[in-house]
């Protein structure tokens, strides 16, 4: 029986790679979108044709909407698709200091980076018991820089929620986390700004998307790996030697 995996913000970027991965590893997938329904629905139907063999299909849910995300995995549930994999990948990254953060952009980080997770993560293990949750948190969770204030506080958060609910829900569910660094150019940015922003880091080039997918695999692999974090970001974690 063929596994079945739920990624959220799965229509591009990343998330798309993920999807594209796993299905070419013989996964099925519902890839979930909040507006880019077009994205979705064209990425589904490209895997179906080339992976006829397989299940894929779109799910809609706005993360800030309680509602909207407490009802995701019961709508999958009653419609018998067991879920084996979920990956917390949708993320919303906007800069701000803490002393211009607002209320609005404190809420708008945490609602999409740490709530949604923490209830997706509830619901996966009262719902299908057993199977694995990768979280996506960052490498600025290493850091206290805080031009990113809310966003990197969301996301240390979700590293400590990784820790906590792998020790709540082992051994049924393993519960890991992957934290990315220079892995794409910014939509409005291109190859170039990457490579110079890729300096500053300990490898002096961008990751690009393998390291995630092999990071990936390894955990879902390792059976015995749980509470766990992988930094896929080219030695940045460690800070700068000079």
């Amino acid at each position: 029986m063929k596994r079945t995996a739920l990624i959220t913000g799965a229509s591009k970027r990343i998330g798309r790679s993920l999807t594209e991965h796993l299905a070419e590893k013989g996964w099925n997938v519902v890839v979930h979108y909040n507006s880019s329904a077009k994205g979705a629905n064209d990425l589904v139907e490209e895997l179906s044709v080339k992976h006829p063999d397989q299940l894929f299909r779109v799910v809609q849910a706005n993360l800030v909407k309680p509602n909207e995300v407490l009802g995701l995995i019961p709508k999958l549930e009653a419609e018998k698709i067991r879920i084996d994999l979920l990956v917390n990948n949708a993320s919303v990254f906007d800069l701000g200091y803490l002393k211009d953060t607002s209320v609005e952009l404190f809420d708008s980080q945490l609602d999409v980076n740490l709530k949604a997770p923490f209830f997706l993560i509830r619901d996966f293990a009262n719902y299908f018991k057993t199977g694995n949750i990768i979280n996506f948190v960052d490498t600025r969770i290493t850091s206290n820089a805080s031009n990113f204030a809310a966003y990197s506080i969301s996301k240390k958060a979700l590293w400590e929620l990784t820790k906590m609910a792998a020790l709540e829900f082992a051994p049924d569910v393993r519960i890991n986390a992957i934290a990315p660094g220079v892995t794409l150019p910014p939509e409005d940015e291109d190859a170039d700004y990457l490579e110079k922003l890729a300096q500053g880091i300990p490898m002096k080039k961008p990751g690009g998307v393998e390291p995630i997918l092999k990071s990936l695999d390894y955990i879902l692999e390792n059976d015995h790996l749980t509470g766990q974090l992988l930094f896929a970001d080219g030695g940045e974690n460690l800070g700068k030697n000079r």
